[in-house]
């Protein structure tokens, strides 16, 4: 395994760790109802697979193309989909929400399995437009009577995890036979997309 890779692997083990560690301040100043928040948004992201999908897509792309996407491309989902959450809690419409998210995981995996490599002037915006769809959805499922404050960060952190997650697992093509079991990875993951975009036609 490549000095790159090993990289991969620390940085991937670095933000679960950092995010691990985030909720306790998080606690400090909040209680109740505040944490119920916290945690609605913690989960929601992990609770479909048109989500999860998505997320470890943008991991695993940024492992692929390297430094300096392997790390701009997972700060810049969570910037732009905090951004759509906004726009869901505060009840403002975008359109082809569902059909958004479903293209995400069809683009990214497809991105996966032919190792495209984009300029980070096109990958940045695209994964951040993506971003946007996954955030509304997340935002206008707030709970009733949740922190709007604390989910929209529960589900940030969530989200960051699961980036670490395909980052982490990115560090297997350096492998023997790892660059085939990436695009296996991807195809599923285009299937997915595939799979949830004829739902959002049904």
């Amino acid at each position: 395994m490549t000095k790159l890779h090993i990289h991969r692997l620390l940085l991937a083990a670095g933000i679960c760790a950092a995010i691990v560690q985030f909720p306790e301040t998080a606690f400090a100043h909040v209680e109740g109802e505040a944490i119920s928040g916290f945690f609605s948004g913690l989960s929601h992201p992990v609770s479909g697979w048109d989500h999860i999908l998505a997320m470890i897509a943008v991991g695993l792309w940024g492992a692929l193309l390297g430094p300096p996407a392997l790390w701009i491309l997972p700060i810049a989902f969570p910037i732009a989909m905090a951004a759509g959450g906004m726009l869901g809690l505060l009840g403002i419409p975008l359109p082809w929400v569902e059909i958004g998210i479903a293209a995400s995981s069809i683009v990214l995996g497809l991105f996966i399995v032919t190792n495209m490599r984009l300029s980070l002037a096109v990958a940045i915006p695209l994964v951040m437009i993506f971003a946007l769809f996954h955030g509304h959805a997340h935002g206008t499922e707030l709970s009733p009577g949740a922190d709007a404050v604390l989910y929209s960060m529960g589900f940030v952190i969530a989200t960051g995890l699961l980036h670490a997650f395909g980052i982490g697992i990115g560090a297997v093509d350096g492998l023997p036979m790892g660059r085939t079991v990436l695009r296996a990875l991807g195809g599923g993951v285009l299937l997915g997309g595939t799979y949830f975009l004829i739902g959002a036609f049904a």
